[in-house]
């Protein structure tokens, strides 16, 4: 996030001597994006963050691909994913390209065996069922449904879940994930017609910090390899940072909409962007209030994009059969619109309780082996009247 944040402890100086009371020293570690040009963050370790036991197995955790070109739409049936006791086992890749992979998970118990890190990807988990407490070696950020926590990569990571019944969607992006662009001013800072503002997004609140040696388990992803490494120093032993990169969470329910008297398009929705694609929040808000409005959206064409919309809750006045937990995907290159009768329906209606999120990619989907065990392959037939 471009704004500056700090917890614990630190020297004056940064790659100056910081002493422990016995007086030997803290080793500093600087967590930097893009070469030394991305955001970064200074860290403060208690031991060395290099030291590695034993590199032990590895396992391909590469997507298969049942569809490798497609221009069809479809419809998930997302709560059909079957929960894993597991954190990483229970995450399915559903659709995925080059530039991302959209993942759905049902994990029924929390990430404490080890500790995970993936160097690929920022992480963007929203939490659709499930409280809990994201614990990072930045800090802890205590989470509950409706929230997206943004994990950039490279970050260490457990996750505690409080109950068994959790679902999450997950989008991992191979390029840095950033609030829009048009939003914010030359400084960083969120500007007054931004739909949330930084007193929305929560970053790490407390560190948890141990000075311990031994074997610490962490599994690493890499060009979706997962590394099995062990370290000799526990993992979270950070006694403060300052810097821009650390990961935060931001409420889906703190997303203030923008509505006008005729239907605006997506992008006022948009929430988070890359190089490659964006992230939008559909939240409760009030219809377009010209007299003549037609609340829907109007039918249009993805030239340029495929668009996946994962429901939350609510009624999505433009679908039809549509529940929480579907995911819907219209690809690029076809015209997509309001289901019959839902154009007619959202007349004179005055407001929507949706909530959904969408991604919207500007290169095609691939759709994987695990989406098709959940597909409904008959839904490109839904707008037949």
């Amino acid at each position: 996030m471009p704004f500056y944040h700090k917890l614990g402890r630190f020297p004056h100086k940064r790659h100056t001597t910081f002493k422990k009371d016995d007086g030997s020293i803290h080793y500093e570690e600087l967590f930097g994006t893009i070469g030394f040009d991305g955001m970064s963050s200074l860290i403060y370790h208690h031991h060395r963050p290099t030291m590695v036991r034993e590199i032990g197995k590895s396992k391909n955790v590469a997507p298969e691909i049942a569809i490798d070109k497609n221009l069809k739409s479809y419809r998930l049936h997302g709560f059909q994913v079957k929960p894993a006791d597991d954190y990483l086992e229970s995450r399915t890749p559903v659709l995925v390209n080059s530039d991302c992979y959209i993942s759905l998970a049902a994990p029924r118990k929390s990430l404490t065996e080890y500790f995970y890190k993936n160097t690929d990807a920022d992480e963007m988990i929203f939490v659709h069922r499930g409280s809990g407490t994201l614990r990072t070696f930045l800090g802890k950020i205590p989470f509950t449904p409706g929230d997206y926590l943004l994990v950039p990569r490279g970050m260490i990571y457990q996750i505690d879940f409080d109950q068994e019944d959790n679902r999450l969607f997950i989008v991992e992006s191979f390029s840095p994930m950033y609030t829009p662009k048009r939003y914010r001013n030359h400084f960083g800072q969120l500007l007054e017609h931004s739909p949330f503002c930084e007193r929305d997004i929560r970053p790490p609140s407390e560190l948890e910090t141990h000075d311990e040696k031994g074997s610490f388990l962490m599994k690493i992803k890499k060009e979706d390899v997962l590394y099995d490494f062990e370290y000799a120093s526990h993992p979270f032993d950070v006694v403060g940072w300052d810097g821009y990169n650390y990961p935060y969470a931001f409420s889906i329910h703190d997303f203030e909409p923008i509505t006008g008297r005729v239907h605006l398009p997506p992008p006022i929705h948009q929430t988070f962007e890359t190089a490659a694609f964006v992230v939008c929040s559909f939240v409760p808000r009030l219809y377009d209030y010209h007299p003549e409005s037609i609340p829907a959206p109007y039918n249009h064409s993805n030239i340029d994009s495929d668009e996946v919309l994962y429901y939350v809750d609510g009624d999505f006045m433009s679908r039809n059969d549509i529940g929480p937990g579907h995911i819907s995907l219209h690809p690029a290159g076809i015209p997509h619109g309001p289901h019959p009768g839902a154009t007619e329906r959202s007349i004179g209606k005055k407001e929507t309780d949706e909530l959904a999120v969408m991604v919207d990619t500007f290169k095609p989907l691939k759709i994987t082996k695990q989406a098709m065990e959940i597909a409904d392959d008959q839904y490109y037939k839904s707008w037949l009247e």
